[in-house]
């Protein structure tokens, strides 16, 4: 009989600890509307979203966000057309499941494929090289510049949440491999000439350090030192 009872509050437990287990939204998902594309990208707790046409960018928003019993909440660090949502919460009604996202108000998000590479996550810069000396930045106050890496897509945005304040973003799609860094541009804010192109680095991890080196969209020599930035 004990046994029983045992086995009985051993399976509720199971089914309760079920029920309450929260979706893993790590990955990005896209839409369409019209001529209209938008992608969404999570990882390391920390989600933003995109909104740009095959040759031009529209804009973006994003920050730390939580998901729980289909509520999605982002904690807005940034958003180039309403910046007065910064510092604020913005809730999303929606479900998740293997094949993508489904809001409340009807608009279906596609999961992409998974395609984990070894520098997904979320990354912020920390140093760069002037000459031969590394030197650090972005150690104080709120700016900083950061980088999202998930499922083959890449996002930088260029920021500061305390003054509210946004310098540019840019993104696409990315590989690495062999240490060899490439990215395909789909939006960059700042020149939409560069959409399409294709630029290509030399990447190493180094004591858990992402260095970044080669020549800017600009066509600048680069020497950056990213670190990771888990939420």
């Amino acid at each position: 009989m004990k046994k029983l009872i045992l086995s009985t509050v051993l399976m509720f437990i199971a089914t309760l600890i079920m029920a309450q287990t929260v979706p893993d939204l790590k990955g990005v998902y896209t839409t369409k509307k019209g001529d209209i594309n938008i992608v969404w990208m999570f990882i390391d707790g920390y989600s933003s979203q995109t909104t740009y046409k095959d040759n031009a960018y529209v804009s973006t928003f994003g920050g730390p966000y939580t998901y729980q019993d289909g509520s999605l909440n982002v904690q807005v660090e940034y958003n180039d057309i309403h910046a007065n949502t910064i510092g604020q919460t913005k809730s999303f009604a929606l479900t998740a499941n293997a094949d993508g996202l489904l809001e409340q108000s009807g608009q279906a998000w596609k999961k992409e494929a998974a395609k984990t590479q070894d520098l997904d996550g979320l990354w912020r810069i920390t140093g760069r090289k002037q000459g031969n000396d590394v030197v650090q930045i972005h150690q104080s106050g709120t700016r900083k510049t950061i980088k999202l890496l998930v499922d083959g897509y890449f996002q930088w945005m260029a920021i500061d949440p305390g003054a509210k304040t946004f310098s540019g973003t840019g993104g696409g799609h990315y590989t690495f491999t062999d240490g060899k860094y490439s990215e395909h541009i789909l939006f960059f804010s700042r020149d939409s000439s560069r959409i399409g192109a294709e630029l290509n680095f030399d990447g190493a991890l180094k004591d858990g350090a992402w260095h970044h080196s080669g020549l800017s969209s600009k066509g600048d020599p680069i020497y950056e030192i990213w670190s990771r930035d888990n939420k």
